[in-house]
């Protein structure tokens, strides 16, 4: 692609009906770029080469690409996408009523698709570049079970074996969505297990533990580079999904460009970053090219709290230690967060773009308690009529904070936040919350301490 076409606006990789025709890649714009991915073993930027036995070739060509503003999707992505894309992006007056708010609140829900959330956007891309790489398979990790769950309608979709680590908590939490990846043919481990040299490992060195999306990540990497004519897919964090992911943002900005509507605030969870960065994507593109400003604020959990509590540094983004070195928002890889009901936000790290545009201070974070989240969730479904994963009832919880300060202000600013998908398979989360046994574990700072000491040294 040229860099004339990389000056194009936006609005001309659109299609009629909103739907975009290429992704934005949001490292183009940005004059510092994230940090690269380091071999841990040398301390140097990982190159194509020593990437090749771990993801697909055309990932890895994204994953490097700090430059293209634009890559076409393709139109085998594209014909899939539109069966549930473009998603909707709804105004939610009877919220705003509740709450007595003049402020405007949008939501772009992606949860109107099989697999329940956004994590299919990226999904049929990964399976489509396997698919035409001519692999037998993929492996990948799964918190709460999103991911796990596009990927096996995905790779069912292009007839691609699928093995998936599901953390150990989630496993046991969200028996539903397990048996969803086994139904469209994807076999389900909980993670840590004893198949694989580093799951028996971190049972070892953590006897019971409930498990971790570094510890799910570890196992399916292993798995990946020791099976023959199979890669790992990731479903957050790495640049790829990023770019995936950027057709939520495309599409929210297009419609609210359609009827004149400025965002003043863009909220989303914050996990390892592929909704959030996302969502983000083209509103951060503005303010990056100095064309417009917006207030922008991730959302994450208290019990693993990356951003407002980590440090910016390189790390594992596993915890066996087997996978490339990211310079991130890290509690360290070793870390092990509570038990919470948000099971896709229990990454120790944070993506390196998202990392890079916080310590730039282009963008807010905010940690907020499980409770206080399930308390705004039950609201939000009560007069919206839509039950929300925990994972994106943390967004619900900071609007409606936001909206609350405009009803003491009297400003009526525009609102939008993602609404990453739907609750229906976390009801025990919803039951515990229901029947007051939910409780707010926060790691205290020695625990903090006590990780960060165990961080890679690197010379980089």
């Amino acid at each position: 692609m040229s860099a004339e076409m990389n000056k194009i606006p936006y609005k001309i990789y659109l299609e009629e009906n909103e739907m975009p025709k290429a992704y934005y890649n949001l490292r183009a714009d940005m004059p510092i770029k994230p940090a690269p991915l380091l071999n841990p073993g040398t301390g140097k930027p990982l190159t194509f080469e020593e990437m090749q036995p771990i993801f697909c070739d055309e990932l890895i060509k994204q994953e490097l690409d700090n430059d293209t503003q634009y890559i076409p999707i393709p139109q085998e992505v594209a014909d899939f996408y539109k069966m549930y894309r473009p998603s909707p992006l709804v105004r939610a007056y009877c919220l705003e009523k509740a709450l007595d708010t003049p402020a405007h609140i949008y939501y772009k829900f992606e949860g109107n698709n099989t697999s329940g959330s956004h994590k299919l956007n990226s999904a049929i891309a990964q399976a489509y570049y396997a698919k035409q790489q001519g692999l037998k398979g993929v492996t990948t990790e799964t918190g709460a079970g999103q991911w796990g769950t596009a990927l096996s309608m995905a790779c069912s979709y292009f007839g691609l074996d699928l093995k998936v680590f599901m953390v150990k908590v989630s496993y046991e939490q969200k028996p539903f969505r397990r048996e969803v990846m086994r139904t469209y043919g994807a076999s389900v481990t909980p993670s840590p297990s004893m198949e694989t040299a580093v799951g028996r490992r971190i049972n070892e060195e953590f006897p019971g533990t409930t498990g971790s999306l570094g510890c799910a990540i570890s196992e399916a990497v292993e798995v990946a580079t020791t099976t023959e004519g199979y890669r790992y897919e990731l479903g957050s964090v790495l640049n790829q999904v990023l770019l995936h992911q950027s057709i939520i943002g495309l599409e929210t900005k297009a419609a609210l460009d359609k009827y004149g509507i400025k965002a003043d605030i863009v909220i989303g969870c914050a996990g390892g970053g592929s909704n959030l960065g996302g969502l983000i994507a083209p509103f951060m593109g503005e303010k990056l090219r100095g064309e417009a400003d917006y207030r922008i604020i991730a959302v994450e959990p208290a019990s693993c709290p990356s951003f407002t509590r980590g440090i910016y540094a390189y790390d594992f983004c596993d915890t066996g230690k087997v996978s490339p070195l990211a310079k991130m928002y890290t509690l360290g890889s070793g870390f092990i967060p509570s038990a919470n009901h948000a099971g896709g936000l229990r990454f120790h790290g944070m993506s390196p773009v998202l990392s890079e545009l916080y310590d730039e201070g282009l963008m807010e974070a905010i940690a907020v308690e499980q409770t206080s989240v399930f308390e705004a969730a039950e609201k939000f479904a009560r007069v919206e009529g839509i039950l929300p994963a925990p994972e994106s009832s943390h967004a619900i919880k900071v609007a409606i904070d936001e909206a609350l300060k405009c009803k003491e202000t009297g400003e009526a600013k525009n609102i939008v936040f993602g609404l990453t998908g739907t609750g229906y398979f976390d009801l025990v989360a919803y039951q515990k919350y229901n029947d007051g046994e939910m409780s707010d574990i926060i790691p205290t700072d020695e625990e903090l301490q006590a990780s960060f000491a165990k961080l890679p040294k690197v010379n980089a």
